[in-house]
């Protein structure tokens, strides 16, 4: 029965952000349609603001590889995933897809809404704690990043909390401990929606009605008047004990709706400041690492690159709403239309310092980069739509033409890859591991 509420429950919120992706997608039945793995990628882009890798077909090497691409993912983001595994997926196990996608919920959502709450009732968070101690050397421990993480899963949980009986202390004697038995009246929904919309409830009215109805009215007001998707039935919550991941999955969005609520334009022009002078600061950075290591070896051009990558991924975090905010040109105010050229400027710069740093690789790796390259835009680039049958079937020809002559240097270049000898003269490294491994995986 719980499992079933949590497909269900997860399904309808998996379903809301998914409406955003371009082009929308959605979920039928959460168990069969993640195991090709592109939803979770459609999903985990939409949360992250990120174009992710992807195999574009559906055959079991591409399923799996879409799969692991999106572990890969989440892992980059510290996230642990126990007992995860790409077989289990692919199989569509309940427990581990609902654990999974628990997982990414309370990550991507609850955690990221409680962020800015956690602060304001004191716990411990990943944010206040980096306010104290936000070192490169901090940044890169790993172990206290770890312990972070711990004690911010409890914070976030807790803070959500602390704000659901903030709202719910406006309304009299509405007590609520937890994420289960307290929702089980429909007083707590009821409450929320008359703190953020006054006049749409009746409290005093609602207290003589039963569980039920009061859930049926506060699920119903919730998705009419505040557009919140009703990710529950009354009869999930009118039980002993309702499922906890359930219910906060379905409050956060009134979280959700209070922080959209109350972004004034102030409030954004000076989000968009804030980003601008983060933009500044990490452009001129770039320009003195390009000056910096100029006469260096590619050996350390490429490991101040992967460096400069670590911090700038993780220091874009919290400026990734306001960069990705209101994606049509004709939405935005000035200044987030100069925020978004710099933030290009400074991805292009990004970019064309990679694709140097890729043109170094000592032979014979810079010629099966390049190989990889072709082999990979070729990959990616989508079949023309031609009416004519005729014309269709010769570009395609072309392309598994284009395509077998590639493939057929495919063994010699992965035989130099694995015999190649990473050290000069000196027995000093030429190539980072991790380059080399990237490689091999591609």
């Amino acid at each position: 029965q719980r499992e079933f509420i949590q497909k269900k429950a997860f399904t309808s919120w998996i379903n809301s952000i998914l409406a955003k992706h371009t082009p929308p997608s959605v979920i039928s039945d959460l168990y069969t349609d993640i195991q090709q793995g592109h939803l979770l990628l459609d999903l985990l882009e939409v949360l992250s603001g990120q174009h992710l890798p992807r195999e574009k077909g559906f055959n079991t090497f591409q399923c799996r590889s879409n799969i692991e691409n999106a572990l890969t993912f989440l892992k980059s983001r510290s996230l642990k995933l126990i007992n995860i595994h790409v077989a289990d997926i692919i199989e569509g196990k309940p427990s581990i897809v609902l654990g999974l996608i628990w997982t990414i919920i309370f990550h991507f959502h609850i955690e990221e809404l409680a962020r800015t709450l956690a602060c304001t009732y004191n716990q411990p968070s990943l944010d206040c704690s980096s306010a104290v101690d936000s070192s490169p050397k901090a940044r890169r421990s790993a172990k206290k990043s770890a312990k972070i993480k711990e004690r911010w899963k409890i914070s976030a949980t807790k803070a959500l909390l602390l704000w659901v009986k903030e709202q719910c202390s406006l309304h009299g004697s509405i007590n609520v401990t937890d994420f289960k038995s307290s929702w089980r009246s429909g007083l707590p929904f009821l409450a929320i929606i008359q703190t953020l919309r006054p006049g749409l409830v009746d409290l005093e009215k609602a207290k003589t009605r039963s569980n039920k109805e009061n859930l049926k009215e506060a699920f119903r007001i919730a998705e009419l008047e505040l557009n919140i998707p009703q990710l529950l039935e009354p009869e999930d919550v009118d039980v002993m004990n309702p499922d906890e991941k359930s219910i906060m999955t379905y409050v956060s969005q009134f979280l959700q709706y209070s922080r959209n609520l109350h972004e004034s334009e102030e409030d954004m022009q000076e989000k968009v400041r804030e980003a601008m002078s983060w933009l500044a600061a990490q452009e001129k950075k770039l320009a003195k690492l390009l000056i910096d290591t100029e006469n260096a070896t590619y050996y350390q051009k490429y490991k101040e690159m992967m460096s400069f990558m670590e911090a700038f991924n993780q220091e874009k975090n919290p400026f990734l709403p306001v960069l990705s905010s209101k994606r049509s040109e004709a939405g935005l105010s000035e200044g987030q239309k100069q925020m978004r050229e710099e933030w290009d400027k400074l991805i292009s710069q990004i970019n064309e310092w990679k694709v140097k740093l890729d043109q170094m690789l000592p032979s014979p790796l810079d010629s099966i980069e390049a190989w990889l390259q072709e082999v990979e835009h070729l990959q990616a680039e989508d079949l023309p739509d031609l009416q004519d049958p005729f014309k269709a079937m010769f570009v395609f020809r072309e392309i598994i033409v284009i395509f077998k002559g590639l493939m057929g240097c495919f063994d010699s270049h992965l035989d130099t890859l694995q015999s190649f000898k990473n050290e000069d003269e000196k027995n000093m490294p030429l190539v980072l591991p991790e380059k080399l491994e990237e490689m091999k995986r591609r």
